[in-house]
């Protein structure tokens, strides 16, 4: 049912008016136990949806802050079978929360996409979203993703435009990450007005939920966000309050910003 807990998790608050919460968080920061609190209370505190990050070297499309995260994590030893265990422990305490993995190709390309999506349906994951993997070169872990069930989900730029959107948006399933701004995670605050063209825009070309991130960091931003999105996403403020505070904190933040994303004007 991975898929369907996604689509599930969106209807509920379509049903309501409301646009869905995405929480993120870095697997391993600043280490497995730490992490593990955190990803556990997320939907507790508001989250209806979960990306958890795969810990990579070379991070092309984070801010400082998730990169910095990223390397506490290495640094601490996190492997990717930590990370699929990780998501284990999740399942089983959240069994109707759908867990979204989000990283780069090389860690999964080096164990095999067949086996990775093997594995992490295994593991409970709902979907995926690899930063780094244009659609041209998708093709054999969309496939392996497909087969176990996993939504493949794609990162839309607002620099995707014309005949590029339509062919980016192609096997998606699950939802559709919208990117508010140009640049890396965390750096850009979010214009409204072209933010609610851009999804406009996209709901020409597709009927699955267009979540919006990148930039959204405060309560203010994530109401904002949820005027237009039936989805808010939030990264770098939840890592940040993480590592400066720990896991309970984090948790304050996420129902600070859950509550604002779920108060659709």
């Amino acid at each position: 049912m991975s898929i369907s807990r996604i689509t599930t998790a969106f209807a509920k608050r379509a049903a309501n008016g409301q646009s869905a919460f995405i929480a993120y968080m870095m697997a391993g920061d600043p280490d497995l136990l730490a992490s593990r609190e955190l990803l556990l209370g997320l939907p507790d505190a508001g989250a209806d949806i979960v990306e958890l990050g795969m810990p990579f070297s070379d991070p092309v499309a984070e801010g400082l802050t998730i990169q910095q995260a990223a390397q506490r994590s290495l640094s601490a030893g996190t492997k990717m079978a930590d990370v699929l265990s990780l998501a284990s422990d999740f399942r089983k305490l959240h069994p109707q929360t759908p867990l979204i993995l989000m990283g780069y190709a090389n860690p999964i390309h080096f164990v095999g996409w067949g086996k990775f999506a093997v594995a992490a349906a295994k593991a409970g994951v709902d979907g995926m979203i690899i930063v780094d993997l244009p659609p041209e070169e998708s093709e054999p872990l969309a496939q392996a993703l497909a087969d176990n069930d996993i939504a493949l989900i794609r990162l839309i730029a607002p620099t995707t435009i014309g005949d590029r959107l339509p062919k980016v948006l192609s096997g998606v399933c699950g939802f559709v990450y919208y990117v508010s701004v140009t640049g890396v995670t965390g750096d850009a605050v979010p214009d409204a007005e072209l933010v609610a063209n851009a999804v406009h825009n996209i709901k020409l070309h597709t009927d699955l939920p267009v979540a919006v991130g990148f930039g959204v960091r405060t309560p203010q931003t994530a109401k904002m966000i949820a005027a237009c999105a039936d989805g808010v996403v939030v990264g770098s403020a939840i890592v940040a309050a993480m590592h400066k505070s720990g896991a309970k904190a984090a948790c304050e933040q996420v129902k600070k910003l859950a509550d604002a994303a779920h108060c659709k004007a």
